[in-house]
């Protein structure tokens, strides 16, 4: 069994008259990220992490956001192409585990929509997708409430 494991990390400055988009859902909130595309930092670290389990780059390499095509485009195209290259390559994903860091929103109370949201996306069992939060303790931008960041694990799997 060959496995492999990739991280991912993303970060984004949150402000008002944005929609906040976390795990592929919309949340409500007086604020949301701001950022190229949707801006949804759940679903570009584990973009990330999938693509860094796989060694085929970054959301950047894939979907650079100098090009104007990518402009508020929705992170469910980054991660369905993430998934379709961990495909090819002949490997599966195993499991996912992302850590969200803000102050607000509470996060729990949206953590199963966004497993099953991701699970539906990834073509893989809710069970094998850890959503979960924690704060920065109001330290930094973070504790600010001027931002948020979202780092995650991939483990994907191949039969040699």
């Amino acid at each position: 069994m060959n496995f492999r494991i990739g991280f991912g990390f993303d970060v984004h400055q949150l402000a008002e008259n944005y929609d906040f988009w976390l795990g592929g859902i919309k949340i409500p909130h007086t604020k949301g990220a701001v950022g190229h595309s949707d801006a949804d930092v759940a679903m570009h670290a584990i973009t990330d992490a999938i693509y860094g389990a796989i060694a085929e780059g970054d959301i950047g390499t894939w979907f650079p956001p100098d090009n104007p095509k990518w402009k508020n485009a929705k992170s469910k195209i980054f991660l369905d192409h993430a998934s379709k290259l961990v495909t090819e390559k002949g490997y599966m994903i195993s499991n996912i585990d992302c850590t969200i860091i803000c102050e607000e929103p509470k996060i729990q109370p949206h953590a199963q929509k966004m497993i099953q949201y991701l699970s539906e996306v990834l073509l893989i069992n809710e069970e094998r997708i850890s959503v979960k939060a924690t704060t920065n303790e109001k330290l930094g931008y973070i504790g600010r409430k001027e931002g948020i960041a979202a780092q995650a694990i991939a483990t994907v799997l191949k039969n040699d």
